[in-house]
């Protein structure tokens, strides 16, 4: 293939993004027709099926999930691109853009991210979130200026990037009242054999909170796996189950979904890495986010345990 047809790929990007034909044909203002008829020539350019159909809804393949992820970010440097030609002030204030990885909590990426926004030279802040391996392949091009992590730089990448720790947080666990009410009972006890939602495999702190079951002799009752952070305080907000949160943002969760701190976990925290290519750090925004955050060892204060009743 010597050449990529950026129509089609904005049509099948249209789609996957709209869920039918139909929705998408309405917002380009096409027939039905015209619109499967580009997407089974883009299929038939590329080799691989796009789509398949469950029901009524199109889902997309794994082969269109790895394109659908270029076609993001093609169109929105394309987007970015027509903001700079044509908006003045976006002109003079020069794009800083962050990869934050999703195991990090959303409240402590804004904490961390909100320096940027007060610079005396502004910056036009630019977020980027996904797995942590391909924001790094993101920053080793120079597409990105620095990827927020919950861990430091994985020796296994072959990326030239230095690690600097921005902070670490203890763990609260947290719970829904209903659930607190039907596992009563002294912390760390009441979480045995309770419903609880684990960290994916991609966040670092999964392996000491396992290793903290075992030494307590815990044996929860894992309903779910988590690599995204926000989705899986959904999941605790709904009462699926307990979980953990940094205890610097306990206040945040608790009013953002309606839990309440069950317990501290006694030694084990969660660290805060940001990931650059710069050994001594001179970006401005860099500089910004690492000027305000906490002295590297410091941690959120110890809160009580609870107690049944």
């Amino acid at each position: 293939m010597a050449t990529l047809n950026y129509k089609h790929l904005r049509y099948f990007w249209m789609v996957a993004k709209a869920g039918s034909i139909a929705r998408a044909s309405e917002q380009l203002h096409l027939t039905p027709q015209s619109i499967s008829g580009q997407i089974t020539a883009f299929e038939e350019r590329l080799g691989v099926a796009l789509f398949q159909r469950t029901g009524r809804r199109l889902v997309v393949t794994e082969a269109g999930q790895r394109i659908l992820r270029y076609a993001e970010e093609i169109f929105a440097l394309g987007d970015e691109l027509l903001d700079v030609l044509h908006d003045a002030h976006a002109a003079q204030a020069p794009p800083f853009r962050v990869g934050i990885a999703d195991s990090v909590p959303k409240q402590m990426a804004y904490r961390l991210v909100a320096p940027t926004l007060t610079l005396d030279a502004p910056v036009r802040l630019v977020c980027r979130e996904g797995r942590l391996a391909p924001l790094l392949a993101e920053l080793s091009v120079h597409h990105l200026d620095m990827v927020i992590a919950d861990r430091p730089m994985p020796a296994r990448y072959n990326v030239r990037a230095y690690s600097h720790l921005l902070g670490e947080s203890r763990l609260t666990v947290m719970a829904t009242s209903a659930l607190l009410a039907k596992f009563a009972g002294d912390f760390p006890r009441c979480l045995d054999e309770a419903p609880f939602l684990l960290p994916g495999e991609d966040v670092a702190v999964r392996v000491p909170l396992m290793q903290w079951f075992e030494a307590e002799r815990l044996r929860p009752q894992i309903v779910g796996e988590f690599d995204d952070s926000a989705l899986l305080k959904a999941f605790g907000g709904a009462g699926a189950g307990f979980f953990c949160a940094p205890s610097a943002v306990v206040p945040d969760v608790q009013a953002q979904y309606g839990v309440a701190a069950v317990g501290e976990i006694p030694g084990l925290t969660e660290q805060t890495y940001g990931i650059t290519t710069e050994r001594k750090l001179t970006h401005p925004a860099i500089v910004a986010i690492s000027a305000a955050t906490q002295p590297a060892g410091a941690i959120a204060p110890v809160r009580k345990k609870r107690r049944g009743g």
